[in-house]
């Protein structure tokens, strides 16, 4: 574990860093709090804090108050607050104040260890949490509400020239898949696809079913268009060997670019409009959002519902606007 120490006595971080050091943990002691906390808030590897109850620069409690705030649901840093004083109330004061555990000081190592292994046991637990409510079970991607978060987290960090732009693809004739050589090689078609789109080191997703999509800050349409025919490219060359035959398959894409004051989800829904527009008319073809897509009826499911542009030919790049 990465463990930060602090204590204002330098005996007793020598002390407990041979401690941990001979149980093989990774030890940055400090002698002051404020010190231990600049270093947590950048560090995010930071696994424990172990503080006294009386640091420089700040109380031991308030040590481990700042540090609990500094985690969140993707973060978690388990505390150990060390103390002479083992009066019940200041057991329940530390406890309250965002310690996870308590132990006297010096500690004994036996203990010491022990409350380590829980603290891994817990970490261990929150990771996998974690894990399971980022990623797509499926594909080991980002799910919707993650790829979410980083798309506006990365516009929000943008500078304010910098171009945004962002693809939805979906598989052409998936059901068909399922339904000719059933859903295990529909799921094996996914997972390929998924795999093509995480090598684009971009922000990337599954929406859901057979749609994803690739968040892509710092690039305008050009840009854009130059990875979503790459990506189709790619997805066109997957093969799928099943019972002696080969399964191939396509993926149409829509592209959009961010217009001032557009949320990640109304920029989606742009590139989710040029995507059905693109299976309009023809699949297997990249199609850019405009004005006159976003001007179409809607149904009750957000799809437009008038007629698509005229059909190309099957592959073809068809930028509709570069608006």
């Amino acid at each position: 574990m990465r463990v930060v120490l602090v204590d204002p006595s330098r005996t007793v971080l020598k002390f407990v860093s041979r401690l941990l050091t001979a149980r093989g943990d990774e030890v940055h002691p400090f002698t002051d709090a404020r010190a231990a906390l600049d270093y947590i808030s950048q560090d995010m590897l930071v696994d424990a804090l172990i503080t006294s109850a009386e640091p420089l620069s700040m109380t031991g409690l308030e040590l481990c108050w700042e540090t609990r705030l500094l985690c969140g649901e993707r973060r978690s840093i388990y505390v150990i607050l060390m103390s002479s004083n083992q009066e019940r109330r200041n057991l329940v004061e530390a406890l309250d104040s965002g310690a996870d555990d308590f132990i006297s000081k010096p500690p004994a190592p036996e203990e010491l260890y022990a409350r380590l292994r829980a603290a891994e046991r817990l970490s261990s637990m929150h990771r996998d949490l974690m894990q399971l409510a980022s990623l797509d079970p499926l594909t080991g991607i980002a799910n919707r509400r993650v790829f979410f978060e980083r798309a506006e987290g990365a516009l929000a960090q943008r500078s304010e020239a910098s171009p945004v732009a962002t693809v939805m693809l979906d598989i052409d004739h998936f059901k068909s898949i399922n339904d000719l050589y059933g859903h295990a090689v529909g799921d094996r078609a996914i997972r390929e696809v998924a795999s093509v789109i995480a090598g684009s080191n971009e922000i990337v997703g599954r929406l859901g079913g057979e749609e994803f999509a690739v968040f892509l800050p710092g690039r305008g349409f050009s840009g854009a268009l130059e990875v979503a025919e790459r990506l189709r490219l790619e997805i066109a060359a997957i093969t799928l060997p099943v019972d002696g035959k080969v399964v191939t398959f396509t993926a149409s894409f829509g592209v959009s670019k961010w217009r001032t004051d557009e949320t990640v989800d109304e920029m989606l829904r742009r590139a989710d409009m040029a995507l059905y527009a693109a299976k309009q008319a023809g699949r297997n073809r990249t199609i850019c959002a405009d004005d006159r897509l976003a001007a179409k009826n809607y149904d009750g499911t957000d799809r437009p519902v008038r007629a698509a542009p005229r059909p190309e030919p099957a592959g073809a790049l068809v930028p509709v606007d570069q608006g």
